[in-house]
């Protein structure tokens, strides 16, 4: 065989193979789809009473990543701590992709006892009553809810609102206080780095013990409005993560944080003599521990000469309160005794009452 008829021979070769190799031979072939429902991821349980409100997102697509036609079954299905299985509640029929939610109305032995786990599920079933599993977990509390606080009342101090109930020596459960500002600030917040934060227009405050019946809270803003509710809440703990079970809120109280305290009163004053130098004439020197109040504007400084009544104490310090725990008094006499009292004020116009006096005599000529 000449060259020119071997590579007609290659070439036909290479042909009947590319032509094996085609479209016409089947691939590997694929499974059937069993359109099974992807599973609930967001299933969410809020026990309210003696109900308990579920809710969840029902997928869009199958376990194959193809988009759900049809509607689909919601197998719905509650699970006590200790039991096996998961009992149903409940049967829907939903459509994909919908906001879905159902509320189960709990029969009266899980609405009573003690506190106890109590775990929700969904499960979506394919027309066949196939699932892909169960959804997330969702837990709640059964058992009988904590009794509603009574009597809760609110009283001003300088150091922010006390909160009162009626308690009993064996009432173990958690109270949660929840504040609302009635009346936001009206002027702009403060800006800049050491600016306050904003307040937020609700808090809750927890407190652990309620056996005291009674809280302080102290983060409050003088000049807002605020109101309080307060209910008691039973809390386990629940593969490592926490569920309340929550009694009724009670009425609300308001209260206005009006500030009509004065500042602390100064301690620790002290007084010292100094001779005067370079042409200076004497004078006596005081100085006393800072207060800390926030809304402080400065002090006041008295003075009263040995000899004279309580009476006869006279300002000072300027019309401007002293800003600093600190006063140079140069109107001083050698050979005189004098006595000195400082009290606090606040930005508000409020004067603590008087320190305790300091005397200091002037060194004679």
């Amino acid at each position: 065989m000449n060259d020119s008829a071997r590579i007609s021979a290659l070439t036909a070769a290479a042909l009947s193979i590319v032509a094996l190799t085609g479209c016409g031979m089947p691939g590997a072939p694929l499974p059937p789809s069993l359109n099974l429902p992807n599973r609930v991821a967001d299933l969410t349980a809020i026990r309210t009473g003696n109900e308990v409100r579920l809710a969840w997102t029902v997928p869009t697509k199958n376990t194959d990543k193809l988009l759900l036609k049809a509607p689909v079954a919601a197998r719905i299905c509650r699970n006590q701590a200790g039991a096996s299985g998961c009992s149903a509640i409940a049967m829907l029929q939903l459509a994909p992709g919908v906001a879905a939610a159902y509320t189960d109305a709990l029969p009266p032995e899980l609405a009573a006892g003690l506190p106890r786990p109590l775990t929700y599920f969904v499960e979506l079933d394919n027309r066949k009553g196939r699932a892909a599993g169960l959804s997330n977990p969702a837990p709640v509390l059964a058992g009988q809810a904590p009794g509603a606080v009574e009597n809760l009342s609110a009283k001003m101090r300088r150091d922010g609102i006390v909160l009162r109930w009626t308690a009993s020596p064996s009432d173990a459960s958690t109270i949660r206080l929840v504040r609302t500002l009635v009346t936001p600030p009206t002027q702009k917040p403060e800006q800049g780095p050491l600016a306050p934060p904003a307040e937020p227009l609700q808090r809750n405050l927890l407190v652990e013990s309620s056996r005291s019946g009674r809280a302080l809270d102290a983060e409050i803003r003088f000049g807002r409005t605020y109101e309080y509710r307060a209910q008691r809440l039973a809390r386990v703990t629940v593969d490592g993560k926490t569920v309340e079970l929550a009694g009724s809120l009670s009425a609300p109280i308001r209260i206005a944080a009006i500030n009509l305290f004065p500042p602390a009163v100064p301690k620790e004053l002290a007084a010292v003599a100094t001779i005067g130098q370079a042409g200076s004439g004497p004078a006596i020197d005081l100085n006393w521990q800072p207060n800390v109040e926030a809304d402080l504007a400065g002090y006041i400084v008295y003075r009263r000469e040995a000899g004279e009544t309580n009476n006869s104490w006279r300002r000072i310090s300027s019309a401007q309160p002293v800003v600093g725990p600190g006063f140079h008094d140069p109107d001083v006499q050698p050979g005189h005794t004098y006595t000195y009292a400082v009290s606090a004020i606040d930005q508000d116009g409020h004067e603590s009452a008087r320190s305790t006096s300091a005397q200091e005599t002037v060194p004679g000529p």
